[in-house]
C-alpha cells in the first residue's frame, strides 16, 4: 500500500492500514514525518511538531483487536511533490493500492493520472474537495483502467478508482453533534439511517432497542457523562455491536440504537440554500415603515374628510388630496375655508413625505449594496450555533447546518477562507477575527448560543475558545475538533469535572475519515462512518461470495458480536444493482435494500449485504483482496 499526503490524514491512514489491516505501507511525504527506519525519537517529535500531529507509535490494543500479528514496518519516501519518479521509488508499479491525500485537488489529479499510466490495474483512492470534478475524474480513471485491461472483472472495475472527501465524510457527524449532540446519520440507497444515543435507563424502565443496538456507551447511571472513551481506553471505551444478552445485562449503560429508517430526497444544491432576495424587513427599517404607514393613514384621513365635508365623490376627493400632497394642484383661492385648510394640511403631509422617500431610497440602495458583504449577527439572535473556522471542513458543516435550517454564526480569522463565499451566499452572519482575542466570541453572541462548534485546524485554538466560552456561558454545549485521542480524553474529563451540567463532545476529522479511506484502499465500499464517543463504527457494502464467515450462514449465525452485524440485504438482481449505494437514487426508483431481514434467512453467494462493523472487524471479515494482473512491468 502506498499513501501520499502532506497533512495529518496521511499519517492517520498509514496507522490505520498498519494496525487494522496489517498491510505493508510506504508513506510518501514532503518531509520526514515518521522518522523513517532510523526511529530517532527527537527527529520524530520535531517532524510531528512541524505537521501538528502526534508521532507514529504503537497504540494500546483495543478490545476488538482480534486479528493479532506483528505490525509491519513503515517505509518512508521523502518527495516535495508526487512526481512519477517519487511514485516509482515508492513502488507504485508493484503496489495493490495508492491513496493520494494532498490538500491540493490539482496535485492529486496529476498524481492519479501518472499512477494510472505507470500501473493500469492499480486501485486508486483520491481525496478531492470538488465533488463534481471528482465524479468526472473517477469515470475517466475507470475508463483508462478498462482500456488497459479489456477483460477485467466488473467488480474490480467498480473499486478501481474511488474519490472521497474527508470533509464530506466527517461533516454529517459534526453537524449532528452540534445540532443535537446525539443523532448520527448514514445515507444508503436513498434512505437515512439514524443512529441515536440514549441515556442509561432508570430503574424499572425498559429501554427501547430500536431496530438494533449498535453500541453500549461508557456512560452509566453511576456516571452519566461517561469517559468519552477511544480505542485505547480499555474497559472505559464503548462496546461496539454487542449481542442481545450483553445489552440486557447492561441496562444501566447508555446505548446507540438504529432508530428509524426513512426515505431521503437529494441534498439541496448550495445555490438553493441561498436567499432569493432581501426581505422587506431588511430593505426598509422598522422606523421608516412606521413613518410611511403614518403618511398613508394621513392621506386616507384627509381624503375621507374632504369627501364628507365637501360632498365630493370619494375617488375625486382622494385625487384632489394627492394633487395637493405633491403640490401640483391649483390653489384653493376663493373656495371654502374648509377646502383651504385641507389643502394646507395635505401640503404639510407632502413636505414630510419627501425626506421619507429619500431615506427609503438610500436604505434600499445600502441594503442591496450590502448583499455581497458579510452579515453581522442580529441583535436579538439566540439559540444558534457558533461555528469556529470556515476552512474546507467548516464550509461543509455550514452547508449541512443550513440544510437543516439551523441558525448559525461563523467566526473566521482569514477573510479569504474557503467558506467565506458560501457564508455570504447563504446570508449567514460572520465575525471576522481571531477567536482567541477578547470580544470576538461576544460579537458572535456566544452567551446566547445553543452550541459552540470549534473546527479550526489547531487543537489549542479550539481548546482555548472552548474554555473562554465556558466562562461566558457555563452550560454551553461544546463540540470541538481534536486530533489526539489521549489529549481529547484528558480535555473531556477536565471539562466534565469543571462543568458537570454541560455537554462536551470531541471529534477528530482524520479519525472519522481514515477508516473510509482505508476500506476503499482494500476495495470495499463504505457507506459512512458514525462516531461512538472517540471510536468509529463503519457501514459497508459486502458481497457474500468468497466470504466464508457469511456464505451459507443465516443472518443470526453470521453475526459476530463486537466485530460485525448484517443490517440489510440487496434485493436487486446482480445485473440491476446500483454500483454506488451511498447515492440518492433519482427518477422515482424504489430503494433496493431490505432492512427488515429475518434472522433465519440463509445468505447465498450471489447476495450483497450492508453490514455495520468495527474497523478491525471489517478487516477480519474481508481480508486483503487479490489484485488482478495489470500487465504492467
Amino acid at each position: 500500500m502506498v499513501v501520499c499526503g502532506d497533512d495529518a490524514l496521511a499519517h492517520r491512514l498509514a496507522v490505520e492500514l498498519q494496525d487494522v489491516y496489517r498491510a505493508h505501507v510506504v508513506l510518501v511525504v514532503p518531509d520526514a514525518l515518521t522518522g523513517g527506519q532510523s526511529g530517532d525519537p527527537s527527529r520524530l517529535a520535531r517532524a510531528a511538531g512541524r505537521f501538528g500531529v502526534a508521532p507514529l507509535r504503537r497504540p494500546v490494543p483495543s478490545p476488538d483487536d482480534t486479528s493479532g500479528g506483528l505490525r509491519l514496518p513503515l517505509e518512508e519516501v521523502v518527495s516535495a511533490e508526487p512526481t512519477e519518479e517519487a511514485l516509482l521509488r515508492a513502488g507504485v508499479d508493484r503496489a495493490a493500492s495508492l491513496a493520494l491525500l494532498y490538500e491540493d485537488d490539482e496535485a492529486n489529479l496529476r498524481a492519479a493520472l501518472a499512477a494510472r499510466r505507470l500501473s493500469p490495474g492499480l486501485r486508486l483512492v483520491v481525496r478531492m474537495y470538488n465533488r463534481k470534478l471528482g465524479q468526472h475524474m473517477e469515470q475517466l480513471l475507470d475508463q483508462a483502467a478498462l482500456l488497459a485491461m479489456p477483460g477485467v472483472d466488473r467488480a474490480f472495475l467498480d473499486a478501481s478508482t474511488t474519490v472521497l472527501s474527508d470533509a464530506d465524510t466527517a461533516a454529517p457527524a459534526l453537524a449532528a453533534t452540534a445540532a443535537g449532540g446525539t443523532s448520527k446519520v448514514v445515507q444508503a440507497d436513498g434512505l437515512l439511517l439514524r443512529a441515536v444515543e440514549r441515556a442509561p435507563s432508570r430503574p424499572g424502565e425498559v429501554p427501547d432497542p430500536g431496530l438494533c443496538t449498535l453500541a453500549l456507551l461508557s456512560s452509566s447511571t453511576a456516571d452519566p457523562a461517561g469517559s468519552e472513551g477511544s480505542d485505547s481506553s480499555g474497559s472505559q471505551s464503548p462496546l461496539l455491536l454487542p449481542d442481545d444478552a450483553t445489552v440486557r445485562d447492561a441496562a444501566d449503560r447508555g446505548t446507540v440504537v438504529l432508530e428509524t429508517v426513512r426515505h431521503a430526497g437529494p441534498a439541496l444544491p448550495l445555490r438553493r440554500l441561498a436567499r432569493r432576495g432581501a426581505p422587506l424587513g431588511a430593505v426598509f427599517s422598522r422606523r421608516l415603515r412606521w413613518a410611511l404607514a403614518g403618511i398613508v393613514a394621513s392621506v386616507l384621513a384627509l381624503s375621507v374628510t374632504a369627501s364628507v365635508v365637501t360632498d365630493a365623490d370619494p375617488v375625486h376627493a382622494a385625487y384632489l388630496t394627492l394633487l395637493d400632497l405633491f403640490a401640483i394642484g391649483d390653489p384653493a383661492v376663493g373656495e371654502s375655508t374648509t377646502r383651504q385648510i385641507l389643502q394646507l394640511l395635505a401640503g404639510l403631509v407632502g413636505l414630510a413625505l419627501l425626506p421619507l422617500l429619500v431615506a427609503g431610497a438610500l436604505e434600499a440602495l445600502g441594503t442591496f449594496r450590502a448583499t455581497g458583504a458579510l452579515r453581522r449577527p442580529p441583535r436579538g439572535l439566540s439559540g444558534h450555533i457558533v461555528l469556529l473556522g470556515l476552512g474546507k471542513i467548516g464550509a461543509r458543516v455550514l452547508a449541512r447546518l443550513r440544510e437543516l435550517d439551523i441558525p448559525v454564526v461563523c467566526v473566521e480569522e482569514d477573510p479569504e477562507a474557503r467558506g467565506i463565499a458560501l457564508a455570504r451566499s447563504l446570508a449567514v452572519p460572520v465575525v471576522l477575527g481571531d477567536v482567541t482575542e477578547e470580544g470576538v466570541l461576544e460579537a458572535a453572541k456566544v452567551h446566547r448560543a445553543h452550541t459552540l462548534l470549534a473546527l479550526t485546524s489547531s487543537d489549542t485554538t479550539n481548546l482555548e475558545a472552548t474554555l473562554y466560552a465556558r466562562t461566558v456561558k457555563p452550560d454551553l454545549r461544546v463540540a470541538l475538533r481534536l486530533y489526539d485521542d489521549e489529549f481529547a480524553t484528558a480535555v473531556y474529563r477536565t471539562l466534565r469535572a469543571a462543568h458537570p451540567g454541560a455537554v462536551t463532545r470531541s471529534r477528530s476529522v482524520t479519525h472519522l475519515a481514515a477508516p473510509a479511506f482505508a476500506a476503499a484502499m482494500m476495495g470495499r465500499h463504505v457507506l459512512g462512518a458514525i462516531p461512538v464517543e472517540r471510536r468509529v463504527l463503519l457501514f459497508a457494502v459486502v458481497r457474500v461470495s468468497g466470504t466464508p464467515e457469511l456464505e451459507g450462514r443465516t443472518v443470526a449465525e453470521a453475526f459476530r458480536p463486537g466485530a460485525w452485524r448484517i443490517l440489510a440485504l440487496d434485493t436487486a438482481v446482480p445485473a440491476a444493482r446500483h454500483p454506488d449505494l451511498g447515492a440518492v437514487q433519482h427518477g422515482g426508483e424504489e430503494p433496493q435494500l431490505l432492512w427488515d431481514l429475518h434472522p433465519g434467512y440463509v445468505l447465498r453467494s450471489e447476495d450483497r449485504v450492508v453490514i455495520a462493523a468495527t474497523r478491525r472487524g471489517l478487516a477480519e471479515l474481508l481480508g486483503t483482496p487479490a489484485r488482478p494482473h495489470s500487465g504492467a512491468p
